[in-house]
């Protein structure tokens, strides 16, 4: 599965159109996620994590929020996201479900593949 990584490094993280945020806990930090512009009305969550230790204390969710608000905000009419398929992504599949998100085809750049789902979800402007 190597070959179907699409996780943006630091140099991904720190373009223009790309926004980055990170929660923390005291000096810990608990999760981060980020929002990247694909065009003037779509967005896609990127790079989204919790720490195993902040797992269940509603982080992911806080980020997801940040996320869509920031979204929102900028007028987008839809936001995407690619996740992994394996058992391990299954508490962030739920998370996208429970806010709203709907499976959907593949989009931007990427290729369906066994390793890899797809999510879209319809933003009030």
């Amino acid at each position: 599965m190597a070959e179907h990584p699409f996780a943006l490094d630091a140099t991904g993280l720190s373009t223009a159109n790309v926004a980055f945020w990170m929660a923390w806990q005291g000096n810990a930090l608990v999760g981060f996620g980020a929002l990247k512009e694909l065009d003037n009305t779509h967005g896609e969550v990127k790079s989204m994590r919790a720490a195993t230790t902040a797992r269940g204390s509603g982080v992911g969710r806080a980020m997801l929020n940040r996320i869509v608000a920031d979204a929102r905000r900028r007028g987008y009419a839809q936001l995407s996201l690619e996740t992994g398929t394996a058992i391990l992504h299954a508490p962030a599949i739920a998370l996208y479900r429970s806010a709203g998100f709907k499976s959907c085809d593949a989009f931007a750049d990427y290729r369906p593949s066994p390793y890899n789902q797809f999510f879209r979800l319809g933003l009030s402007v």
